[in-house]
């Protein structure tokens, strides 16, 4: 379970609606793209849950929410975010459906990333549990488009949920070892920086010329300088700038880090 503060969720506008129990749960999709890199980068999903907090308090659904529309939100690293929680109405069911059934969003859309793994059908079934257990939810688990005239929650899930909403056959750990994201660029890049030395302001070196074209093609270095085989101040500025947006500190020197990241 990811806390609210875990994801950086701002407070509700207003007061809950609180309820001690419902019938059950109704499972929910994005609706549009989501990005396939997803299932390799948590990260993604962290942003895709705080986006939908300020579009749904923002009046994107066409009327402002208090807070994010959903009880929780399931994500396909098994990951269970916490929205409204339990004990509290949702707004994201419909007009007069709201009360009935908590709201669970499963970070699949309807292009992109389309097709719910294990992970993710794992972290909706314990989310419903989870409401179950801490919000009194009934039985029932539907899909947004029960009762509600919407394609939601998109023909992969919605056959699961038809299917029953079961755990997968083979249930993975709940506490798998995080395994690092690597990078395939990472060894050649290695060897490449390796012979590229680091920078410092005053030096008059052919490489100066290589860093500035790729602080152009991160759109920092102004192309005017483009041939200056000098590290000046104008440069400098430049490297400063650079280094603050990627947080990689402060200082004026071109290091091992910074060829990495600009080459990344």
């Amino acid at each position: 379970m990811i806390s609210r503060r875990g994801w950086r969720a701002e407070d509700p506008s207003g007061s809950y609606t609180r309820i001690t129990r419902t019938r059950g749960v109704k499972v929910h999709y994005t609706g549009g793209y989501v990005n396939p890199k997803i299932v390799d980068d948590h990260r993604i999903c962290i942003e895709l849950v705080i986006s939908f907090q300020r579009m749904h308090m923002s009046g994107g659904r066409g009327e402002k929410y208090i807070d994010l529309g959903y009880n929780l939100v399931a994500c396909p690293h098994r990951r269970v975010f916490m929205g409204r929680g339990p004990g509290v109405v949702p707004a994201a069911n419909g007009p007069g459906l709201n009360s009935e059934h908590y709201a669970v969003l499963a970070l699949v859309g309807s292009s992109g990333f389309t097709e719910p793994n294990d992970e993710l059908l794992h972290a909706v079934v314990d989310a419903v549990e989870y409401l179950r257990r801490e919000g009194g939810a009934g039985r029932e688990v539907k899909g947004h488009r029960d009762g509600y005239a919407t394609s939601c929650p998109g023909g992969p899930l919605y056959a699961w949920v038809r299917a029953g909403a079961k755990r997968p056959k083979e249930e993975p750990d709940p506490k798998p070892t995080p395994k690092p994201n690597p990078k395939p660029e990472t060894s050649w890049m290695e060897a490449l920086v390796k012979n590229l030395p680091p920078l410092k302001p005053g030096d008059e070196h052919k490489h100066v010329k290589t860093l500035r074209c790729l602080l152009l093609a991160r759109g920092v270095q102004e192309p005017k300088n483009l041939h200056s085989f000098v590290y000046d101040d104008a440069l400098t500025a430049d490297v400063e700038a650079f280094k603050k947006a990627k947080g990689l500190g402060s200082g004026p020197a071109w290091t091992k880090e910074c060829w990495i990241k600009a080459l990344s």
